[in-house]
């Protein structure tokens, strides 16, 4: 549960409370995965039909997921752990690492909240759940974020006209 309080302008406080929750997808979410493969469409540009095959993919299988935050069961974040990640195609010696956390996404007007933060960490509960051993990411634009969850930079690599760093977290019991 979520508590936000705000001082109005005439110093008056109002405490107003959110409920947030964590749903791993199941094939039979439909209306969710449409809503996820179009929120990666307009942030960035990846084809629906694409998306919604990867998503498709990964929840026929135990050991990927993906998953969807909610506040006040309004959907607002979503992210996953998945086999394959785009970086492998372009920089094939990372395939030795069968975990990445990856796609975590934030609608635009609820980010710079912490909600990314929550999600990564409810990600990196259910990797551990699971006992995977660690897991790995890439990122050019939240590396700090990562870091300030006790993320590891691992290495620096080209992936098209950008420089993004690869990070491992152990999932320590």
């Amino acid at each position: 549960m979520i508590h936000l309080i705000y001082e109005s302008l005439l110093g008056v406080k109002f405490k107003f409370v959110s409920q947030f929750e964590f749903k791993i997808l199941s094939s039979h979410d439909h209306e969710l995965i449409s809503l996820i493969t179009n929120w990666y469409y307009e942030e960035w540009k990846i084809p629906l039909d694409k998306s919604f095959a990867k998503i498709k993919s990964v929840l026929s299988d135990e050991t990927q997921l993906q998953i969807i935050m909610t506040i006040d069961s309004v959907p607002i974040a979503t992210g996953g752990i998945y086999h394959h990640v785009g970086l492998l195609d372009h920089q094939p010696k990372f395939k030795i690492h069968k975990h990445w956390l990856g796609l975590v996404y934030t609608i635009p007007e609820m980010r710079r909240n912490g909600y990314g933060a929550l999600l990564c960490e409810q990600l990196e509960f259910l990797a551990k759940q699971r006992r995977f051993s660690e897991l790995y990411l890439f990122s050019d634009t939240a590396v700090d974020l990562y870091a300030r969850l006790g993320w590891e930079k691992v290495e620096m690599v080209p992936l098209g006209s950008r420089l993004v760093t690869v990070m491992k977290k152990i999932m320590n019991e």
